[in-house]
């Protein structure tokens, strides 16, 4: 196994300062906390044909719906060549157990969630089933720091915490979208990144002939073909009513990129040159900013805020997700007779499923639309937060059982 890059520790350590940041500000002065990051920098009139486009500008908004969405190429990106090339951690067979996984942790945080907001939600403007897209997402890059520490930098496992939590965020961000009310859905603007991502293919991401090689080869240097499809993919992705976030992932594909994959975030691709490849290096320093001001803009804990949401916030995240993934994971594991990937025992699959149960990035995202404004966001929000205590208790778990493990 290559690797893991260390630009994601410092991507993990940007999110948690600028969430940190917005804490304290917002416990010692909140209105002007939320002043700030819902200013208003622009008002948009846009016709009824172009919504549901965002018809503000805030702070906010910008870098929920437009920075973030290079933050979700870059790890989208890994997710497709994992999926795509030889030797990915994904690719054929080997994809079955990783999507079992994730999939059995969203079913166990969903439903987790509907069954203690029945039992426990007072909130009066809760509704039957309503926030259960909260706990869908995990956390790339904190997941990774934590997993970092306990596997150790090469560790397989630490590459299927990565393929987990990258997995688990988009898809969640989709089912996001996709379980919007239908009114607020236009598929038909779905035609836009469609259109971009053929049209990139078609000039520049299919092998080229062997007549035109070097005329082709120069043109794949070009980067802003790709810049530019990007933007349409965008567009078409959130006029249509799916998260903008995710507006640049349908290009992904079409992109000229290696033949080969080293593993997700790998080191070893800082020295690869083709186009996704130069597109992702060039992201690195944007993206530390950009998480900081995430964290900044969306991070902001009120600790005063706990209600009966944050409990279900924490029983989806701290219940829910681990009992799906163990269940449903390592039962289709059991049934399909598959094994653990090399090197990854069944305690290192336990430890994942702990480091999972914290959710921040894409549980952020999903309150402002997933859950009624005020007291229930707060209330969610401060859960959000105490679910990173997971990562110190996994880390503590870890070091007693190596201890109790040298000890005659």
């Amino acid at each position: 196994m290559y690797r893991v890059s260390p630009f994601v520790t410092r991507f993990a350590r940007a999110l948690l300062g600028g969430a940190i940041l917005a804490t304290v500000w917002v416990n010692l002065s909140p209105a002007s906390y939320y002043d700030a990051i819902e200013f208003r920098l622009a008002d948009i009139a846009l016709p009824a044909w172009l919504r549901p486009l965002p018809l503000a500008l805030t702070p906010m908004s910008v870098v929920s719906d437009g920075l973030m969405a290079m933050f979700f190429f870059f790890i989208g990106k890994e997710l497709w060549e994992a999926l795509a090339l030889p030797r990915g951690a994904l690719h054929g067979r080997q994809a079955i157990l990783p999507l079992g996984l994730s999939l059995g942790g969203m079913f166990g945080a969903g439903g987790v969630w509907m069954l203690a907001a029945t039992l426990f939600e007072t909130a009066e403007k809760a509704s039957l089933g309503s926030g259960w897209q909260v706990p869908l997402g995990s956390d790339v890059v904190i997941c990774f720091l934590v997993g970092r520490s306990l596997f150790g930098p090469g560790h397989p496992a630490l590459h299927l915490l990565l393929v987990l939590t990258i997995a688990t965020d988009i898809l969640a961000l989709l089912v996001l979208g996709l379980t919007r009310p239908l009114a607020a859905l236009q598929p038909i603007w779905l035609g836009l990144p469609l259109g971009a991502a053929l049209c990139i293919w078609a000039t520049l991401g299919r092998t080229p002939l062997a007549a035109s090689f070097e005329r082709a080869l120069r043109a794949r240097q070009v980067l802003w073909p790709y810049v530019l499809a990007g933007l349409v993919s965008w567009l078409g992705v959130a006029a249509s009513g799916l998260p903008p976030a995710l507006g640049l992932l349908p290009i992904v594909p079409a992109i000229a990129h290696a033949n080969h994959s080293f593993g997700l975030l790998a080191e070893v691709e800082e020295l690869l040159h083709d186009p996704l490849n130069r597109l992702a290096h060039a992201l690195v320093r944007p993206l530390t900013v950009v998480l900081f001001l995430f964290g900044l803009t969306r991070g902001g804990v009120d600790l005063a805020a706990f209600t009966p949401t944050t409990l279900v916030t924490l029983a989806g995240l701290w219940l829910g997700r681990p009992l799906g993934m163990l269940i449903v994971g390592l039962g289709l594991a059991a049934a399909l007779g598959l094994r653990l990937p090399a090197g990854v025992s069944l305690r290192d699959i336990m430890a994942i499923a702990v480091i999972m149960t914290m959710g921040f990035t894409v549980p952020l995202v999903a309150i402002e639309t997933a859950l009624p404004g005020g007291v229930m966001q707060e209330a969610a929000r401060l859960g959000l937060a105490i679910s990173l205590l997971a990562g110190p208790v996994a880390l503590v778990l870890a070091g007693a059982q190596r201890k109790a493990g040298k000890s005659p």
